[in-house]
């Protein structure tokens, strides 16, 4: 007996000595569905970048050439508080320049959250949308 309760303090000791454990992620993650989206990227000026490109993240995985930065990039703006699929404000004042004629759309679920995104390169606003989440969208200047 005197063996087994020393063998408990040993234990909670050693435990305790290796710090604490990290914290596990809201339950809610642990259920929600796993990260993965389709991303269709058309007329970037590039054929090497338009297709259709499948990006798993935890842990990075899919066709996406880039999935590993592409994931880190998604969770970077999560960590800021952003929605990466967030469309633009209505009746933002966005300059009025031409970023080319490339369109990505982008479907699936992140974070538990189903995912129907679209892009354009149509002004600044657009521009600076469409540029905030490179690498998971490729390059898109035409």
């Amino acid at each position: 007996m005197l063996r087994l309760a020393a063998f408990a303090v040993a234990s909670a000791l050693a435990t305790g000595a290796a710090g604490p454990l990290p914290p596990l992620p809201p339950l809610s993650r642990l259920l929600a569905a796993p990260d993965r989206l389709t991303i269709v990227v058309d007329d970037t000026g590039n054929p090497l970048a338009d297709g259709e490109y499948r990006l798993e993240c935890d842990p990075p995985g899919g066709n996406h050439p880039r999935a590993e930065d592409a994931c880190a990039r998604l969770e970077a703006l999560a960590r800021e508080g952003k929605d990466p699929f967030a469309p633009e404000p209505k009746n933002q004042l966005c300059t009025m320049q031409d970023g080319g004629r490339a369109t990505a759309r982008i479907t699936g679920t992140w974070h538990g959250n189903r995912v129907d995104s679209r892009f354009r390169r149509t002004n600044g606003c657009e521009i600076r949308r469409w540029n905030d989440l490179e690498p998971v969208l490729p390059r898109g200047r035409s």
